[in-house]
Order: C-alpha cells, then sequence, then structure tokens
C-alpha cells in the first residue's frame, strides 16, 4: 500500500509505503457511522433543563367543577395539556448520552476510516510540517501556496508554533496520531500525515 507525498508546493511527488492492514481495508460504512455518532454522543454535555408537573409555577386549584360545566374534566392547570404546563418528558442535565464502543470495534473503524481516506486521495503524507514564527499569516500562505483550505494536519510531535499559527484559522486542526477522532478524519477535506506519524498511527491501529 502506498501513500502519495505531497510537496510544500501542491504538486505530488513520490511514494510512501504504507500497511495495507490499517490503509488498504474495506470500507465498514456501518461500523464507521456508528464509531461516528458514539463520538458525538460522548461529547453532549447535557446541559438542557426542561420542567415537568410539579416544578412549574401553577396554582394545584381545580380549575373548574369536575361535573356539570359540559367541559372536559381538568385537574390542574400545569397539566402538559395545558399551554404553560408541565412537560410530560422533560430533558434534564442528568440525562446520560454515552454510548460505548469498545477499542476493538474503534480501531477497526478508525483503519476502515483511513483506507477510505486512502482511496479518495484525501490523505497525503508530508515530509515535515513547520513554520518558522507563530503567524497565522505565514501558515495561510503556505496552505494558499499548497492549494488547500479545509486540513487536519497529524504530525508526529506537535510544533508550538505551527499549533498556535493554525488556531485563527476555521478549517485547519493540528493534533498528533492518539489525538485523531474519527469525526475530524471525516470532516476535512484534506488530511496531512508527516512520515513520523504514519508509522505512530500504524502502530496504535495494528
Amino acid at each position: 500500500m502506498e501513500l502519495k507525498l505531497l510537496q510544500d508546493n501542491g504538486q505530488i511527488g513520490a511514494s510512501v509505503d504504507a500497511s495495507p492492514e490499517v490503509f488498504g481495508r474495506d470500507y465498514n460504512e456501518a461500523l464507521v457511522h456508528q464509531i461516528v455518532v458514539a463520538y458525538q454522543a460522548n461529547a453532549r454535555s447535557g446541559n438542557r433543563k426542561q420542567k415537568d408537573r410539579e416544578e412549574v409555577k401553577h396554582t394545584t386549584k381545580k380549575p373548574w367543577r369536575q361535573k356539570g360545566t359540559g367541559r372536559a374534566r381538568a385537574g390542574m392547570s400545569s397539566s402538559p395539556l395545558w399551554r404553560g404546563g408541565g412537560r410530560i418528558f422533560p430533558n434534564s442535565p442528568e440525562e446520560n448520552f454515552t454510548q460505548k464502543v469498545n477499542k476493538k470495534m474503534f480501531r477497526a473503524g478508525m483503519r476502515s476510516i483511513y483506507s477510505q481516506l486512502a482511496r479518495e486521495g484525501r490523505i497525503n503524507v508530508v515530509d515535515g510540517f513547520t513554520v518558522d514564527a507563530p503567524k497565522t499569516k505565514l501558515l495561510a500562505d503556505k496552505f494558499k501556496a499548497m492549494g488547500l483550505d479545509s486540513v487536519l494536519i497529524i504530525t508526529d510531535s506537535l510544533d508550538e508554533n505551527l499549533y498556535l499559527a493554525s488556531r485563527n484559522l476555521p478549517h485547519v486542526a493540528v493534533v498528533e496520531p492518539r489525538q485523531a477522532d474519527p469525526l475530524s478524519l471525516v470532516h476535512y477535506k484534506k488530511v496531512l500525515v508527516t512520515k513520523a506519524a504514519v508509522a505512530q498511527i500504524e502502530e496504535l491501529l495494528k
């Protein structure tokens, strides 16, 4: 299995050998969907709050007598059937949205994503990716020269200048191999991986 080397001028150079066990697998759409949804669900903070009929501020007085009015019977105005009443099944901050994905499934899903990126030509290897100073303009100019706009950079070791320069670019992220997540991999149009990071990814997902 080979990955294309992307040069600083945006041209494709030589190929780099990569493990077919990580970058040459068949695409498992159902598994990828499962791990992406689980990742999004586990990131939810549970900050929604709604009131049930016990919590809304209403009198408990019966609106009208039970029989004889011709109207439907009613117990109190906090009923969920009434405007301004409580919710039947309110959202609560205590809700648990966690979805469990075991390590074997997660690694298989990540291998499937990397393999599909390689087939689509969305992942490229770079010799190294650095900037001389923590300046956003330097990094933006470098991406412009390479013809890139939406990029996930996976480096073997986090370069401080590169990280600081990327923070103000809305469609750029810089991570180490262990920090790469399924959502980011499928979200960005292009994934750049340093040569040393390729070996780390293969070690993590073997």
